[in-house]
């Protein structure tokens, strides 16, 4: 697989795990998302069409714009993790303090019943680092990999 090929791959692979990930616990796993793990989330739904676009378009110009704004997205979310990794930490304060969560079915009891969710207080974390840390960790790394895959001569 060439370093071109490998970097759209990457750049496809890489949010749509990230996003199985925050999904599967949000739906399976019952980890409710606070506002900043949504903001987390809104880069790597930019980033998914832009690399089908980049794979799609690969041999034209607008294919490689398509990697590089794939991959400043993916850098995106990684950055807003790593902002919110360090109000979980308690090296700054957050933007938000808390949100909740709705079904879209009966709106008020939905909101009354749902758990209050506080933007630095993680719900998992491995080896102490929390989902956003981990988010931070693998979206900068995946984004310069993406990026030296692109600039590498074949």
């Amino acid at each position: 697989m060439t370093s071109d090929a490998l970097a759209r791959t990457l750049a496809l692979a890489t949010p749509v795990a990230l996003l199985a990930g925050a999904l599967g616990s949000q739906y399976i796993g019952g980890l409710y998302p606070c506002d900043m793990c949504h903001w987390q989330r809104w880069p790597h739904y930019a980033a998914v069409p832009l690399a089908l676009l980049a794979i799609l378009l690969r041999a034209q110009p607008i294919g490689t714009i398509m990697l590089w704004l794939a991959a400043l997205a993916i850098f995106a979310s990684g950055a807003i993790g790593l902002f919110h990794a360090g109000v979980e930490y308690g090296w700054w304060e957050g933007l938000t303090t808390c949100s909740t969560t709705s079904s879209g079915g009966d709106f008020m009891n939905d909101i009354l019943a749902a758990p209050i969710i506080s933007c630095d207080q993680p719900q998992w974390t491995l080896f102490g680092i929390s989902l956003a840390g981990f988010n931070a960790i693998i979206s900068i790394g995946a984004a310069m990999v993406i990026a030296w895959l692109t600039t590498r001569k074949a």
